[in-house]
């Protein structure tokens, strides 16, 4: 069976953004470097590609220089237990990087994440439709999510 492992383009910061995630994710570890060669593109001896695990995830970040850049259409989703799990997420992630709306903010790095209490989803995909909707409504009125907020949605 095949495997599947992300595989992100940064310009130079592959190494600081894989110590930095290792740091907010529990399970996680660098787990090898490669550098360039005198045989690779640019400087020799400078990071070329990090593998690491993130929170049990292998994925592998590459120095690959200003050509590409992240969008929204790539996205890591957190999924957290409760409010104490957005909150650390969010206040990890968020620093030095922008809010969206709807749980999403991007990092310092440019890359976006979905910080998602476990709750919605079970909320929205609630069998009563007009429940479902209070939830989706009060939802795209937020930028961090907050579950009490997203309950009292659909108790409403």
């Amino acid at each position: 069976m095949p495997k599947l492992t992300p595989f992100l383009w940064f310009d130079n910061q592959a190494e600081e953004a894989a110590a930095f995630y290792i740091s907010v994710f529990p399970n996680s570890r660098i787990v090898r470097v490669m550098r360039n060669s005198a045989s690779t593109p640019g400087e020799t001896g400078a990071v070329l590609t990090v593998d690491l695990i993130l929170d049990g995830q292998p994925v592998t970040f590459l120095n690959g220089g200003p050509a590409f850049k992240f969008s929204d259409a790539f996205s890591f989703v957190v999924h957290c237990a409760d409010q104490a799990e957005v909150d650390r997420y969010w206040d990890a992630l968020i620093e030095g990087g922008e809010p969206s709306q709807c749980g999403w903010l991007k990092d310092r790095f440019g890359l976006s994440w979905q910080i998602t209490p476990d709750i919605l989803l079970d909320l929205m995909h609630d069998p009563d439709a007009e429940t479902a909707a209070r939830v989706a409504a009060a939802m795209m009125t937020m930028v961090k999510l907050d579950i009490n907020q997203l309950k009292a949605a659909a108790e409403s």
